[in-house]
């Protein structure tokens, strides 16, 4: 029996999740987590207007579907001169929910006049946490950078292979998992999000 689900169905992101978890919960094993795709748990209808509305709708639909603690992170690329967006829309922004490749290569040819110079963004994450009596935490990160033009590196997923992080060099893509959890707006989230996953676990 699980005693925390991931309300994802992303395999990479619930790897992602947990390598940022693990170190800083001890006591939680990985047979203790599963996902919303191992329990067959239904998809809410993410119809919030923000990355904190959306991550609460899928965690506390989770904890009441399965009866454990629930943690869920909405997450996106803000891009400075698309005034934030994609945003909220960033999983399906060219379309279709979860095409990386068409998503990025849509980005990439509307800033294709866009100099360098104006070329800003930031991953967002907001990360919930709800349990089946109603308790609810929320918590945000960022990272800001810039948007290559064309795609670099095999890691990762998402934006990642355009993105390059403040204060480095290479994209999101070309760093191995530890160095862009260390920095990415996901680590920052969930590391805010930890203390409170050990008070409810207890």
């Amino acid at each position: 029996m699980a005693r925390l689900a991931i309300a994802t169905r992303n395999s990479h992101k619930v790897d992602e999740i947990w390598a940022i978890l693990e170190p800083l919960l001890p006591h939680l094993h990985r047979e203790d987590v599963a996902s919303a795709l191992d329990l067959d748990a239904p998809s809410p209808v993410e119809d919030g207007v923000t990355f904190e509305a959306n991550a609460l709708i899928k965690a506390r639909a989770l904890a009441a579907s399965t009866g454990v603690p629930a943690l869920a992170d909405d997450s996106g690329i803000a891009v400075d001169v698309l005034g934030g967006s994609p945003g909220i829309f960033s999983a399906r922004w060219a379309g279709s929910h979860g095409d990386d490749a068409a998503n990025l290569r849509l980005l990439l040819d509307q800033l294709a006049d866009v100099p360098d110079e104006h070329r800003g963004a930031a991953f967002v994450c907001a990360a919930a946490l709800v349990t089946p009596d109603g308790r609810e935490y929320v918590e945000v990160g960022r990272m800001p950078g810039e948007l290559a033009r064309e795609p670099r590196g095999d890691g990762g997923f998402g934006y990642d292979p355009i993105f390059v992080a403040e204060g480095q060099s290479v994209t999101n893509a070309e760093l191995d998992a530890d160095a862009k959890n260390a920095i990415s707006h996901r680590g920052a989230a969930f590391r805010a999000m930890a203390p409170h996953v050990v008070a409810v676990l207890g």
